[in-house]
């Protein structure tokens, strides 16, 4: 064999590896799957969460200090009372063996009646039953006491009776001339105060996790309370009564959104006022172009300004919209099928072919002009390109939608998101009588938004477009 030729003995085991990783795989499977389950089993709220925390060691503790003091100490006690007991009959019936007179026997029973603390009594020519006693609810304890009195005397039959005396055990043995009867108290053959210790130690677990539970309940309120807030001022309703409170972690989480609050307001007002500034300047020039325009006659080219003049003064009144759209007001209880119907009235007044279906309890805590400036800018884009208008409001759980269906020709797919940009219109074309602002399902969006819902859009049943809007509750 060549120096460069291994042999079968010496060549290297190339399958270990593999083995290895398909068994370190087999284990990343089980601890992800073991993962999982326990995700699912996990409370999902941080009160059920931090109890586990608190209890789950309370309760491996408890079931560790039983187990151990039952397994050993209470087993071990047990086991030497009943050898006591035992040894202490074996002694009555070595007696009874060792006298042949029956006034000996008599003396023997009650002096150990006297000094052992046991009622015995001797059944001359009888013979143990067949009938086997009833069950011991106390399987060690039987377990001990057949274990002793088979190590003293085990070469006699007994038998041993735990349920038909209350408070006593008997015990029989078949003896030589007739049986042994000996009853003695259950308190000598086990500890009674194992079962103090256990209320004890069960009672002090109880008392710890109410005083935990009570404590955790003050702990998570701040955090419940920090959630409320953030959900009512996503909603857009004022939240000027909360405070931070709880831990100090709570506390800068609370501090942090009461500033994060306040930002996002000063921002929104600025932003409304400058929108509002801006568009109220810009109405002072348009009016002396208007009165310019007036004065200089008519011909092809001044009636492209009047119309450049118009769509100009239709922009700035979308400003203003806008600009009330993001204003400061105060939300309040409102009956959602009632601003649908004044809407659906007004529309009519118009000349609309609408038709309204409402169901279910519809109040909701809303700012009730915008909601309904909402709603009449989805109406009035549906008018503007269709010829009939279905608007059905319902309450569903934890919210209200409402939908408007048109038979216009609605928007492809794929360009349904670019009609809520601001000024962003579809119809390229300039005739104001079809365009608009481009500012109305902006407004409406921006609306929604504000009171924590969502505006979509999807194709009507009957061929057009449905706006879909959803109300959280």
């Amino acid at each position: 064999m060549s120096s460069g030729q291994i042999s079968d003995g010496q060549r290297p085991d190339r399958a270990r590896p593999g083995v290895n990783r398909r068994f370190a795989r087999a284990l990343a499977y089980l601890w992800d799957s073991l993962a999982i389950g326990l995700k699912h089993l996990m409370p999902r709220s941080l009160f059920g969460r931090s109890l586990i925390i608190v209890a789950a060691p309370v309760v491996l503790l408890q079931v560790i200090a039983t187990y151990v003091f039952y397994e050993r100490h209470w087993d071990n006690v047990t086991r030497r009372l009943a050898n006591s007991v035992a040894g202490e009959i074996a002694t009555v019936i070595g007696g009874l063996e060792g006298f042949d007179s029956d006034d000996d026997k008599v003396r023997l029973i009650a002096m150990a009646q006297k000094q052992m603390g046991l009622k015995i009594s001797y059944l001359p020519g009888q013979t143990l039953s067949g009938t086997a006693p009833p069950l011991s609810r106390f399987s060690i304890l039987d377990g001990n006491l057949k274990s002793a009195l088979r190590q003293s005397f085990a070469d006699k039959p007994f038998q041993i009776d735990m349920q038909t005396q209350p408070d006593y055990v008997e015990i029989q043995v078949q003896l030589d001339g007739g049986v042994l009867r000996v009853l003695t108290r259950d308190k000598r053959l086990f500890a009674s105060t194992s079962y103090l210790f256990i209320l004890w130690m069960v009672g002090l677990s109880l008392v710890l996790l109410t005083i935990a539970i009570i404590f955790l309940r003050n702990q998570v309120r701040p955090v419940r309370q920090l959630a409320i807030a953030s959900e009512m001022f996503g909603k857009g309703h004022d939240v000027a009564d909360f405070r931070p409170a709880g831990a100090a972690e709570v506390r800068q989480a609370a501090s942090a959104f009461l500033e994060m609050k306040d930002r996002i307001q000063r921002q929104i007002g600025q932003r409304t006022e400058m929108l509002a500034g801006v568009s109220h300047d810009l109405r002072t020039p348009l009016t002396r172009m208007k009165l310019q325009l007036a004065m200089l006659g008519e011909s092809p080219e001044i009636a492209d300004l009047r119309a450049d003049v118009v769509e100009m003064e239709n922009m700035v009144n979308g400003y203003l919209t806008f600009a009330r759209g993001l204003g400061s007001e105060v939300a309040a209880e409102a009956n959602i099928g009632e601003i649908v119907e004044s809407v659906a009235m007004l529309a009519r007044r118009h000349g609309a072919d609408i038709g309204v279906e409402l169901y279910g309890d519809l109040a909701a805590h809303v700012r009730p002009n915008a909601v309904k400036r909402c709603i009449t800018n989805l109406v009035e884009n549906a008018r503007r390109y269709s010829s009939r208008i279905d608007v059905t409001a319902s309450r569903e759980p934890r919210m209200i939608r409402i939908q408007v269906d048109d038979n216009g020709p609605g928007i492809p797919p794929e360009r349904r998101e670019e009609v809520f940009r601001p000024f962003h219109r579809l119809d390229v074309s300039r005739n104001l009588e079809t365009g608009g602002s481009g500012l109305g399902l902006t407004i409406a969006r921006d609306i929604v938004r504000s009171h924590g819902g969502d505006i979509t859009l999807d194709e009507s049943p009957a061929g057009g477009l449905r706006v879909q809007i959803r109300l959280p509750i």
